[in-house]
């Protein structure tokens, strides 16, 4: 959520911040706003609505040197032009923005402000105006800063300038994602190395409770105590082209279209020089000291984890939970002797399996993390990490990443099973190359997914999901991609359930999407499907070759049976993509949502 920028160099940073906000579109937002600095004073431009808006009221006839950027996500306080940041002190001194939740800002507002006119509903005003109330009784802005840095609690992102000095941006960061990235001549600020790869590559990652002082030529960290910390510059490996459109219509679509090419890299990339899997050393040894794996993740990486518990119990042997990391962190349950714990996140920022892993850490247990990006606070943060090499994914609705998901848990699966002397029975290299194969097959075939919606989802108000073993996490997964971007009221249901309570929700012309591609349970969900085309359900089978009847509306390629749920999401996501854009949606930027949830 909410994404920041700063630059301070020797070009004119109106276009540089605009630039950085519009990459981190992605990121979701209800407002944007800039402040740029220069001889003459601080010009504040904010307005709700997307970047573009923004543009419209941003002076043409202003040049600085030195500015911030926001993309603000409602917290606290609507969204409107007053509520966007970047937010100012009343003295009009001192300019931040912020992202995160400032958790005792009412406190710190009763005990500190209870003088102060406040212009927002926000909590980040405070902060600024806890600045100026410390600059005014005598303290430098680097020790107001400080000081309020001290009083508040919860997390942040910071950036902060000063009227009064047009040579630095003060930085701050505490479980919020921030970084700096370094230039000649220029230095910048950004939530995500994406925004500001179109100057730099080169990036100093943040720990929490740092403070940073930025200027053109120099970039100083240091504790909250003033504790000086060195740090080298990592590169952002992120191609610029990587990160736009190209002739697509909507990023989604390009992601989805992704999909083979990520499998064919993730195969490449735990390879060693004799073409076999293989995973760090490390890890393996977690794996094998283990007695119970613990997944925690959130939404799509939830769903991803739940399919990874099946490779992990049948290659691996080793018995798994999977838990919502938001319920997790408030109600731990028994934990195993010898647990390992299995982060999985997108971005690597999630807030809420952030907070289970620090809670993880104080009592001592092994972490691992699996995300997309490298560097990123869950990947610093945990005892090891494997990397989904899907590259940038921009629309909300993850595509790309929860099979990558899949894939690097199959790897992580079958490479531990090996070292435990199990046969798999199949070679996974060969499977995951039949499965990108498969993937291809089903991104041509986007005109049937198109007709499928328009036939089953153009005007439906609800939709069901059906299924049984991993074609249920699969539903479960279609089902939050359909509601996500079409707002269709969806949900996932394990066939069996559907007897308990579900049924009655069935009406005449229920659009029930179904699930086949497990041999075991075939003739089981198709009995479910009788059940709900009975109450007047409109059913849609999809199935897999060689279990397909002349009922079923679409035919999956054949892949091995354990890895069905990276090719039989396929369809669930285009499916969704057709349905959203018949309705008129807004496919990458759906409404509420944001990408990167940085806070609880």
């Amino acid at each position: 959520m909410c994404g920041i920028v700063g630059y301070i160099g020797t070009q004119d940073t109106k276009e540089i911040l605009l630039k950085g906000l519009e990459k981190l579109e992605y990121r979701g937002y209800d407002s944007a706003g800039i402040a740029v600095q220069n001889e003459e004073g601080v010009h504040v431009f904010k307005e709700k609505g997307r970047i573009a808006d923004l543009r419209e009221v941003v002076a043409s006839d202003v040049s600085a040197q030195t500015g911030i950027g926001h993309t603000r996500w409602a917290t606290h306080g609507a969204p409107s032009r007053h509520n966007a940041h970047p937010h100012q002190s009343t003295s009009g001194r001192f300019t931040l923005v912020h992202n995160g939740v400032i958790e005792n800002y009412s406190i710190l507002k009763r005990e500190y402000l209870a003088d102060v006119t406040f212009e927002s509903d926000t909590d980040t005003e405070v902060i600024v105006q806890l600045v100026d109330k410390f600059s005014k009784e005598g303290l430098s802005t680097e020790e107001a800063f400080r000081a309020t840095l001290k009083l508040v609690k919860g997390s942040y992102a910071l950036a902060l300038i000063d009227a009064e000095n047009e040579e630095t941006i003060f930085v701050a960061k505490n479980k919020s994602p921030l970084l700096v990235g370094v230039g000649d001549t220029f230095n910048v600020v950004a939530s995500d190395a994406m925004a500001m790869i179109q100057v730099t590559d080169q990036f100093l990652e943040l720990m929490d409770k740092e403070m940073v002082i930025v200027t053109r030529n120099e970039v100083t960290i240091q504790s909250l105590e003033g504790e000086i910390r060195t740090r080298e510059p990592y590169t952002a490996e992120l191609d610029a082209s990587d990160i736009e459109k190209g002739t697509y219509p909507h990023y989604m679509l390009k992601e989805i279209d992704e999909q083979p090419l990520v499998m064919r890299k993730i195969i490449q990339a735990y390879q060693n020089d004799q073409n076999e899997l293989t995973i760090d050393a490390d890890i393996l040894a977690a794996m094998d000291q283990s007695d119970r794996v613990y997944i925690v993740a959130c939404g799509t990486s939830y769903h991803a984890g739940l399919v990874g518990k099946q490779f992990i119990e049948k290659l691996a042997g080793v018995p798994v939970e999977v838990h919502v990391a938001s319920e997790f962190v408030y109600n731990m349950p028994l934990l195993s002797e010898k647990p390992l714990f299995i982060f999985i996140s997108q971005s690597g920022e999630t807030a809420d399996s952030r907070a289970v892993l620090v809670e993880v850490k104080k009592l001592g247990h092994k972490a691992l993390t699996i995300t997309n990006v490298p560097g990123s606070t869950l990947s610093r943060e945990a005892d090891y990490t494997l990397l989904l090499h899907a590259g940038p994914e921009i629309a909300v609705a993850s595509t790309k990443a929860y099979t990558a998901q899949i894939a690097v848990l199959s790897i992580l699966s079958a490479v531990t099973a090996k070292a435990k002397g199990r046969e798999l029975g199949f070679d996974l290299v060969t499977e995951l190359g039949i499965v990108a194969t498969a993937m291809e097959a089903l991104c041509d075939q986007k005109e049937e997914m198109e007709e499928i919606a328009r036939e089953f989802l153009a005007t439906t108000r609800n939709c069901f999901f059906i299924g049984r073993s991993l074609d249920y996490y699969v539903g479960l997964e279609g089902a939050l991609k359909l509601k996500e971007i079409s707002y269709i009221q969806a949900e996932g249901f394990a066939g069996g359930e559907l007897k308990h309570g579900t049924i009655a929700l069935i009406e005449e012309g229920t659009p029930v999407i179904a699930l086949s591609t497990q041999e075991n349970v075939d003739l089981s969900i198709r009995g479910n499907v009788k059940e709900v085309a009975a109450r007047g359900a409109n059913p849609c089978i999809i199935s897999m070759k060689g279990l397909e009847t002349e009922e079923d509306r679409f035919v999956l390629p054949a892949v091995h049976e354990i890895l069905t749920p990276l090719v039989s999401v396929i369809p669930l996501q285009l499916i969704s993509y057709y349905a959203a854009l018949h309705r008129d949606c807004d496919v990458d930027k759906p409404r509420n949502l944001a990408k990167s949830v940085t806070v609880e």
